[in-house]
């Protein structure tokens, strides 16, 4: 396992089980149609608003908004075909890097195991700021960024991809001494990949089957999210990744978030009903988990409507004053999948972080005691940071 990246084959065989051959194009609706499906909102027996179900983003949009589409909140239909075969095109192509390279060798994976999904009809899923990009780094989080950046940097000097200056190494230089870096603690706890395989922790979340977290906005080829309803009681359950499935209980009743020194993976949920739209606030997030650099200080409120028999809006807004210089929002669209076709649905696990791991420490392991015999290359001269999947740049970022 020498790299765990956001949608594996599995989950690109099981996105296209669910969402099969028809890939929907989001419509807009009128107001006339927004009230007609506000008067009529789907409800449960106990007459809560009915958002079960299992949902997914069925178009792939970016997180941030290209520079090159600057003020433009949508797509031009003729832009998202354009952007729809610039992407096929780069699927399927076997790019190889110079024979017996470390980028030759590690690119085990390519184009032809990716899959994208159709281009949706937003620029970015950031909706505010208008410019649909994540605003400042406040200068704390500015430090923390580069502070982490020069760490990965260190310990990469010694590697090919200094030498070569390849874009993994971009900023660095190049070392043939291995930094005295290397066994220094992180700046802070560490949640991505260095190169370093000292201890489970040196890994990232995903090689240890550790999801991101909130919020999940799912990645190019798929994520679903199964919400389940009782009386008094909501339960998201998030199929993500490589198997790294996990499940939110929604407090309902009124309670207060827990004591601030009580820390969780996906933080504290706390939801109500402000009429047909389910509003969840989130606190309390690990200072293990991340997102965009933010850690314990996120706070994200969520509002869920069910717009129409298969559509569902999520709308989040986050704010880490310690992180970003303004809140920010996002916004997606989910599609409802067939309940029938998903009647059996198995929990995802896993299990790569379970048996891939102990296999990429004791390589490293292995490869210490050669080199302190005298066989083969110190391990500090190789960059196991870069992932084996090589592919072109995304058309549509």
């Amino acid at each position: 396992m020498r790299d765990r990246f956001s949608g594996s084959t599995m989950t690109v065989a099981i996105a296209a089980a669910a969402v099969s051959a028809a890939i929907s194009v989001p419509v807009a609706r009128t107001s006339a149609q927004d009230a007609a499906v506000s008067s009529t909102a789907l409800k449960t027996p106990w007459g809560d608003p009915d958002l079960q179900g299992i949902w997914t983003d069925e178009t792939d949009t970016p997180l941030q908004r290209p520079a090159k589409y600057a003020a433009q909140e949508f797509f031009t239909a003729v832009q998202r075909f354009e952007l729809d075969e610039a992407r096929a095109a780069v699927l399927g192509r076997d790019r190889r890097a110079r024979p017996g390279t470390e980028d030759d060798v590690a690119s085990g994976y390519n184009s032809a195991f990716w899959s994208w999904k159709r281009v949706g009809a937003r620029t970015s899923l950031i909706a505010d700021p208008p410019n649909g990009r994540l605003p400042p780094l406040t200068p704390e989080a500015q430090n923390m960024a580069a502070a982490e950046r020069e760490f990965r940097l260190a310990l990469l000097q010694a590697t090919e991809a200094c030498k070569t200056k390849s874009a993994t190494c971009i900023g660095g230089k190049y070392d043939p001494t291995p930094s005295p870096r290397r066994a220094e603690p992180p700046p802070r706890y560490n949640a991505a990949r260095m190169n370093r395989n000292d201890g489970p922790e040196d890994s990232s979340l995903a090689e240890r089957c550790l999801t991101g977290g909130l919020p999940e906005f799912g990645g190019p080829t798929g994520s679903f999210r199964r919400i389940v309803q009782t009386p008094g009681g909501i339960s998201i359950f998030y199929d993500v990744g490589q198997g790294q499935g996990w499940q939110r209980n929604i407090v309902m009743d009124a309670r207060p978030h827990l004591p601030a020194n009580i820390r969780q993976w996906y933080g504290d949920s706390r939801g109500r009903w402000e009429g047909n739209t389910l509003v969840i606030d989130v606190t309390n997030f690990s200072p293990k988990t991340d997102f965009q650099g933010s850690r314990e200080n996120l706070h994200l409120i969520e509002r869920w409507t069910r717009t129409g028999p298969t559509t569902l809006e999520y709308v989040v807004t986050l704010e880490d004053p310690t992180v970003w210089t303004r809140p920010w929002t996002a916004k997606q669209e989910f599609t409802k999948q067939s309940d029938q076709e998903n009647r059996v649905y198995y929990e995802p696990r896993c299990i790569e972080g379970n048996f891939g791991l102990p296999g990429l420490l004791h390589g490293r392991r292995m490869e210490e005691f050669a080199f302190a015999e005298g066989r083969g290359p110190d391990p500090a001269t190789r960059d196991n940071t870069h992932g084996s999947v090589v592919l072109e740049e995304d058309p549509l970022r």
